[in-house]
């Protein structure tokens, strides 16, 4: 059983993820769920320049468009709508939508380093009273920008015990040692797996446990084989993941990083 926990399809800026390449890659490389967030809802560009309207989708156009292919593969494929904080707040529409499709949606996803709005800040308490009506996680980039370290959605967890926070990427670009040590602060804060170099799973495992942690990817942030290889072709860190890692630890912890917590934190119906 493998769960990814952090997948995109859209069309904005650099990024192309398309809905054949995530079922492809799920096929291919034993993926069987797969928690899917549509990134052309990003509000600023990889600069922190705000990206102009016309090129913007708006927030629940975005949402409908990852129910639909949800919709497609409910038994695959789960939706983390993500979460337009810098311009858009959620509305009666968003609502609506998330009520009529509730048992496709299973967490609400944060990107501060594109819509650079901290997760301790005000905007973002409208997101986080829809996460404690409808007992949803919050997922969260972390790394990059003064918006988007770790420790903004520590603040946040602390601040709402009630909601289960995970911090995607430990801190991208750094050593991850920040956001390592703020998982054993709050109860409720997570880490995943997306670009984290093994060695720092391995030490977050050692000094928290493997309950803490859940695999993520990007996928198909790298193309339809993002599982397997980069953009230039060297080998996937995920492959690390797949094969070496398994050795590395216990079957027990193995399975709760790869799939075991996703489904517990998220209400993942293992078939």
């Amino acid at each position: 059983m493998l769960i990814d926990t952090h997948v995109h399809i859209g069309t904005i800026l650099d990024f192309e993820m398309r809905e054949e390449d995530v079922i492809y890659s799920m096929n291919r490389y034993g993926v069987d769920f797969s928690l899917v967030s549509g990134v052309n809802a990003a509000e600023f560009d990889h600069n922190g320049q705000r990206i102009p309207d016309a090129l913007q989708t708006p927030q629940n156009q975005v949402f409908e468009s990852t129910l639909r292919f949800a919709r497609r593969y409910p038994d695959r494929i789960g939706v983390t709508p993500w979460m337009k904080l810098y311009a858009e707040t959620p509305d009666d529409g968003f609502i609506r939508l998330l009520e009529e499709n509730r048992e496709l949606v299973y967490g609400l996803k944060l990107h501060p380093f594109h819509s650079r709005v901290a997760p301790d800040d005000p905007r973002a308490e409208a997101v986080y009273e829809i996460a404690r009506r409808y007992h949803l996680p919050v997922v969260s980039h972390t790394g990059g920008c003064e918006e988007a370290r770790s420790v903004h959605l520590y603040n946040a967890a602390l601040k709402h015990p009630d909601i289960s926070f995970v911090m995607v990427h430990m801190d991208l670009g750094s050593d991850n040692s920040e956001a390592i040590e703020l998982l054993g602060k709050a109860d409720n804060l997570y880490g995943d797996t997306t670009w984290v170099p093994v060695k720092s799973t391995l030490k977050a495992i050692e000094r928290w446990g493997s309950g803490k942690l859940l695999f993520g990817s990007d996928n198909p942030i790298d193309g339809p084989d993002t599982y397997l290889h980069n953009k230039t072709g060297d080998r996937s860190l995920y492959q690390e993941y797949f094969n070496e890692f398994r050795a590395m630890i216990s079957p027990e912890d193995y399975d709760n990083i790869m799939y075991r917590n996703a489904a517990r934190l998220f209400r993942i119906d293992l078939k």
